[in-house]
């Protein structure tokens, strides 16, 4: 028996009635499971639930700026996004690559070129490795795209930096994971590093995940460096 051929996902946000009408229609054509957003929280919910394999986002958004969507996107998914935008100017452009966007079209656009891009990612898209959207040690669980932790089944509810210093750390298991690269997650800039203020973080990290604070379980300190999450 045949293998039925499997079409790629593809979830469009925007929020013009006729441009998802239009984008249906010609992805549906080539084949193309399509799913629609007119808002940014409501793209960013479809991308939790579907996990697209490409998402075409527009910038201008009735409840958000596509660029935040973007860089909600970029915690945790690694499939390709194509900004789909009427804002061309080059800041825009720059800004939505620098924040993990993969391409950069500006409406109007034709089917052929945006048929082509599409392709181009995903050709690129799959040699593409990332973590899974929930990463399990123990009885530890962290759902980078809900941005949920659980412990033993119940949820830890952590602060926004807190959460941000855990996922980067799950992220990189049993990797060193220095005060440089947590600067550039928390605050986006790297020479920012403030080794204090974040082992204070961690601190109050432990203290909520670690059955032992005193003798952290997951979050190790590298002297000096940074942080290692441990799968022992």
């Amino acid at each position: 028996m045949s293998t039925p051929e499997r079409h790629p996902r593809i979830l469009v946000v925007d929020d013009e009635e006729s441009i998802r009408r239009a984008l249906r229609s010609i992805l549906s054509s080539r084949k193309i499971e399509v799913t629609l957003a007119s808002t940014g929280a409501e793209g960013i919910s479809l991308a939790i639930e579907t996990n697209p394999e490409l998402v075409v986002l527009d910038l201008s958004l009735p409840d958000m700026d596509g660029l935040d969507v973007c860089r909600e996107l970029r915690t945790w998914m690694v499939s390709p996004i194509l900004i789909l935008s009427v804002r061309g100017n080059e800041a825009d452009k720059i800004e939505a690559l620098d924040l993990g966007a993969d391409d950069y079209l500006t409406k109007p656009f034709s089917a052929g070129e945006l048929l082509a891009r599409i392709r181009a990612l995903l050709r690129r898209a799959e040699s593409r490795v990332g973590p899974p959207p929930e990463i399990r040690v123990g009885e530890l669980a962290v759902n980078l795209a809900k941005r949920q932790v659980f412990l033993n089944g119940q949820e830890v509810f952590l602060t926004k930096t807190e959460f941000e210093i855990l996922a980067l750390l799950v992220q990189n298991i049993d990797c060193v994971v220095t005060y440089r690269m947590l600067a550039e997650r928390l605050w986006g800039d790297p020479e920012d590093r403030q080794p204090q203020l974040l082992r204070v973080h961690v601190s109050n990290l432990r203290k909520k995940i670690e059955p032992h604070p005193a003798l952290p379980r997951f979050i190790r300190t590298e002297p000096g460096i940074g942080f290692r999450f441990s799968a022992e």
